[in-house]
């Protein structure tokens, strides 16, 4: 394993081992936690699938000439691992398990498998990565997509920015409770982001 993998292999793991210990009604708090930001996911997947979809796929998965879904170039918070984990049943869980344990010389993520990405629900950053090449194409022909693109892009803030109780602080903090700590909890761990936390007055 890559440092990279041993990273993403380790919180997937933690993540899944403590999700499958819980209670029905200790899973079903953590569901109801993340339903806001599933439907804002749903809206975004049917944004980019409607307006990006046959672009991205051109000119990203066939012909290798955007940066998305490059080589372990995937920057995931602890709270994408904890909503995908609660998304996803088991054969899902196991292929991205299998995918973190094998060799990896492919030029692009090693989450991404001849049918898709094998993440149920993306990384944010990820589903909101468009190259410049896709959105002049889209947003010259018609500007309207890119207001509708740039409130996705700002709502994404109401669930992962900290200037503000927001789901994945929550998340986060849902497991450090229970004594579980990692590194791709940045909303615990990164200066940046707790001095986002203190000006509002939540720290």
């Amino acid at each position: 394993m890559t440092p990279y993998q041993r990273e993403q292999w380790d919180t997937l793991s933690l993540v899944e081992n403590y999700i499958s210990r819980q209670t029905s009604s200790e899973r079903s708090e953590l569901s109801t936690a993340i339903e806001k930001y599933l439907d804002y996911r749903h809206r975004l997947d049917i944004f980019l699938s409607l307006h990006f979809n046959e672009i991205c796929t051109r000119e990203c998965f066939q012909n290798n000439l955007s940066a998305c879904c490059s080589k372990d170039g995937i920057i995931t918070f602890f709270g994408d691992v904890v909503v995908n984990v609660l998304a996803s049943d088991e054969t899902h869980l196991n292929t991205m398990f299998n995918l973190l344990t094998r060799p990896h010389t492919s030029p692009k993520c090693l989450y991404l498998t001849t049918s898709g990405c094998a993440w149920r629900i993306r990384p944010s950053v990820c589903a909101l990565f468009l190259c410049d090449r896709a959105k002049d194409a889209v947003f010259s022909l018609n500007p309207d997509r890119k207001v509708e693109w740039d409130e996705l892009k700002r709502e994404e803030k109401d669930y992962k920015w900290p200037d503000k109780p927001v789901v994945f602080d929550y998340l986060e903090t849902v497991f450090i409770e229970a004594g579980i700590r990692s590194p791709l909890m940045y909303l615990h761990n990164s200066p940046g982001l707790l001095r986002v936390k203190k000006r509002a007055g939540i720290l």
